[in-house]
C-alpha cells in the first residue's frame, strides 16, 4: 500500500464549511463547467470551504471513448485547467470528484479525484481503487468499468490545516477497509463523489454512507449525479452530508443543486474520546497489490 499524506500551512481552525454539488452531467464539458460555476456562485463564503463535485462531473453519458478523449497527465489538460480556475475564482478547496487522467496502459485511463486549492494548485490526487464490474437491474444491465479504466494503487489522505480529507470514489464505498485505513491515518472528512445507479442507490446509498460515517467517526461528503443522462443511464442523486454520529445533515434529493453546511471538525476527536473504536479495533486493513 502507498499512502499519500499531503499537508499545507493553512490555519488549524476546526470550523469548516462542507459543500456538495449535485449534477446531471452531459457529454459536453462546457455545459457541465457552466453548471458548476453557477452553483459555486450560490454558496456562502467561508474562510475554510471544501466543495466536492460528483464522479464524472466534467464528462458523462457519452461512454468510455468520450472519457478517453479528455484524458490527460496529472496537472495538464483542459478539464484540470478549468477546474483549477474555478477553485481560484471562488476561493475554495475544490475536489474534482473524478476525471480521466493518463495511465501506463494506453488502452485505459485512471478515474482520478483531484483536490485543487484556492490558489488553483493541485494539492492531492487519488485514483479509484475498486472498479464497477457488476450486473444491475436497470436499462444498462451490466457495467464493465475495468475495460476502460485502470485501478489505482494508493490510499490518499490530504491534510489542509485541520481538515484531514480521505479520498474515495463511488464503488469504493462498498469496501469498508479503505475508509478504515483512511481513519487510521487520521481522516476526519470522507469524500465519496459518486454516480450511483438508481436501483443500487435506492437500496444502499444512505445505508452505506451512514455506516462509513459511524464506523470511522468522521464527516462524510457525498456528491452525486442525478437524473437521466445522454446515454440513457439513470443516476440516483441524494447527495449527502453526514456527521460522525451518522446523522444526515443535508440531502439534496433528486434535483440539480447544492447542499452546504458549516461544521466543527473537533466533533470527531470529541466523539472518539467517548467511544474509542479505533483504539479498540483489533483488525488491520491493507491494500492488496
Amino acid at each position: 500500500m502507498t499512502a499519500a499524506n499531503l499537508c499545507s500551512t493553512d490555519t488549524a481552525d476546526s470550523r469548516w464549511r462542507l459543500s456538495a454539488l449535485q449534477l446531471t452531467s452531459q457529454p459536453e464539458p462546457e455545459r457541465n463547467f457552466a453548471q458548476v460555476a453557477q452553483l459555486l456562485a450560490t454558496l456562502p463564503k467561508a474562510a475554510q470551504h471544501l466543495v466536492v463535485l460528483p464522479e464524472c462531473f466534467a464528462v458523462f453519458g457519452g461512454g468510455e471513448t468520450l472519457q478517453r478523449q479528455y484524458q490527460a497527465p496529472l496537472g495538464a489538460g483542459q478539464l484540470q485547467q478549468k477546474t483549477a480556475a474555478l477553485a481560484k475564482t471562488y476561493q475554495v478547496y475544490l475536489l474534482a470528484g473524478s476525471m480521466p487522467t493518463a495511465s501506463p496502459d494506453p488502452q485505459r485511463f485512471y478515474a482520478s479525484s483531484v483536490l485543487f486549492g484556492p490558489d488553483g494548485r493541485i494539492l492531492a490526487d487519488y485514483q479509484k481503487l475498486h472498479l464497477f464490474d457488476v450486473a444491475v437491474a436497470d436499462s444498462t444491465g451490466s457495467y464493465s468499468e475495468s475495460v476502460s479504466t485502470m485501478p489505482g494503487n494508493k490510499v490518499t489522505l490530504s491534510q489542509q490545516g485541520s481538515l484531514k480529507l480521505g479520498m474515495t470514489i463511488c464503488y469504493d464505498v462498498r469496501f469498508p477497509g479503505l475508509a478504515q485505513q483512511l481513519a487510521m491515518l487520521g481522516m476526519n472528512v470522507l469524500a465519496v463523489p459518486a454516480a450511483f445507479t438508481r436501483p443500487t442507490g435506492a437500496a444502499h446509498w444512505h445505508t452505506l454512507l451512514r455506516a462509513r460515517a459511524i464506523e470511522n467517526q468522521c464527516f462524510v461528503v457525498a456528491p452525486a449525479q442525478t437524473g437521466i443522462h445522454a446515454n440513457g443511464r439513470e443516476t440516483y442523486g441524494h447527495s449527502l452530508i453526514i456527521n460522525p454520529w451518522g446523522e444526515v445533515l443535508a440531502d439534496a434529493g433528486t434535483e440539480v443543486g447544492a447542499i452546504s453546511i458549516e461544521v466543527d471538525l473537533a466533533e470527531c476527536p470529541q466523539l472518539a474520546s467517548k467511544m474509542p473504536v479505533k483504539l479498540h479495533n483489533r483488525f488491520k486493513s491493507e491494500l492488496k497489490p
